[in-house]
């Protein structure tokens, strides 16, 4: 037996605006409706998606080949810039010498005249000049020489250094990209093989599992711009308003963040913590985004969880959403779960902002939440995880399928939450 929801945003041919943020509507077992059923990426359009990450990633194979080729040249002494860099010092070395010989030159040109004795003839004398004017010019003309030779060198150095930088930070990039390629060629090739699993699946799933539209997940005090660098609090009502008790309830929420770019994935600096209405400890939102169990849920009635929301000060501003939503069992082996993941807008502002009073964010849908209070004392937090609760091999996931889909112009974000009653005491 299995409950499913998925979030998902249409994994479309390569022309779509990439889209991270949507109010969609999740599908359960079999039964779910035509309208849930054509949210879902199908298998046909999950194989486009892999086979468009897959050649992203052969094209990024491609480009750092093509990168480590050139940095090899590069690096080389027979390439173009090297051989001119080389000629050019060879310049400046001989012209450091011939200026040097040039010096000694005038040295000794020096020294001759001033050895001149009193009885040197106007001849001798002349000639002695003549020289020392000569060796003058010459070391004028070397030094000179040198100068220019020493600029060409530095010039022709510094290209080459230039062109070899350009080479290994192309190199680097390139490999960034193969990364980034490889990781989203992963995402993709899970994505379609967890639905192939699932199409495989379908005919064997029991149906007892449904949408319960009247198991309503609302937020309130969730502010609808968030500073960077603080911590939010607001409330999440979880309400059964249906005629019958739910033995065992379990909230969701999960919290999905972008740049202002809707490119750059935020959600490692957004976090989720949660707490009892009676408690004041915090517990971290787990890695299946449920909190433990509401135990039991009366019919009509409703139970209160305390949230809080923190933005890492280094986040850049951008964009969020949290998603809530909410999943019962009964002790009988029936179960299902709100049939779709309510979604609350908010914007991050940037450290240091002052937005100044902001409203609330708004849901997508505004459910019915006008149904009486629930005591305290039946919204008790389950004692450990949900595998005390014998849902060890009942696990959700959370899938982002970002670069890939979005560099062909489509966002796919899809969550699968399933538990299996086999498993569950």
């Amino acid at each position: 037996m299995k409950i499913r929801r998925i979030l998902a945003t249409a994994v479309a041919a390569a022309v779509t605006t990439p889209v991270v943020l949507l109010s969609v509507t999740p599908a359960f077992a079999d039964d779910k409706p035509a309208a849930q059923t054509q949210s879902k990426p199908s298998v046909a359009e999950l194989e486009k998606a892999a086979a468009a990450a897959q050649a992203l990633y052969d094209d990024a194979v491609a480009a750092v080949d093509a990168a480590e080729a050139a940095m090899e040249a590069a690096a080389s002494d027979t390439a173009p810039l090297a051989v001119a860099a080389k000629a050019a010092q060879d310049t400046a070395v001989a012209a450091a010498t011939a200026k040097t010989t040039a010096d000694q030159a005038v040295l000794d040109a020096q020294a001759a005249f001033d050895d001149l004795s009193d009885t040197a003839t106007d001849e001798e004398r002349s000639a002695a000049e003549t020289a020392l004017t000569d060796a003058k010019a010459a070391a004028k003309a070397a030094d000179e020489a040198k100068v220019a030779a020493d600029a060409e060198a530095e010039k022709a150095g510094t290209e080459l250094d230039d062109y070899r930088v350009a080479a290994s930070t192309e190199l680097h990039r390139t490999r960034k990209a193969l990364e980034q390629a490889l990781a989203d060629k992963k995402a993709a090739d899970e994505a379609l093989a967890k639905a192939k699993e699932e199409e495989a699946e379908g005919d064997g799933e029991d149906e007892t599992c449904v949408p319960e539209a009247k198991l309503t997940t609302v937020v309130t005090g969730l502010p609808s711009t968030v500073v960077a660098g603080t911590k939010t609090d607001f409330k999440l009502r979880v309400t059964n308003g249906t005629k019958k008790t739910m033995d065992e309830v379990y909230p969701f929420a999960y919290v999905h963040a972008t740049d202002k770019t809707g490119l750059k994935d935020l959600d490692h600096l957004v976090h989720l913590q949660w707490s009892s209405a009676s408690s004041t400890t915090w517990k971290n939102v787990d890695n299946e985004n449920y909190m433990d169990r509401i135990s039991p849920l009366k019919a009509g009635a409703h139970a209160d969880i305390k949230m809080r929301l923190s933005i890492d000060a280094k986040a850049p501003a951008g964009n969020g959403v949290t998603f809530v939503a909410g999943d019962y069992w009964n002790d009988n082996g029936t179960c299902g779960g709100s049939p779709d993941l309510e979604g609350y807008e908010f914007m991050i502002a940037a450290a240091g902002s002052n937005p100044g009073k902001v409203p609330d964010a708004e849901p997508s849908t505004k459910p019915n939440s006008n149904l009486t209070p629930q005591t305290g004392a039946s919204a008790t937090p389950a004692s450990g995880t949900l595998a005390a609760t014998g849902a060890s091999d009942a696990t959700s996931q959370l899938a982002l399928a970002s670069g890939a889909a979005l560099a062909i112009g489509a966002g796919a974000v899809f969550v699968v939450r399933r538990r299996k009653a086999g498993t569950h005491a």
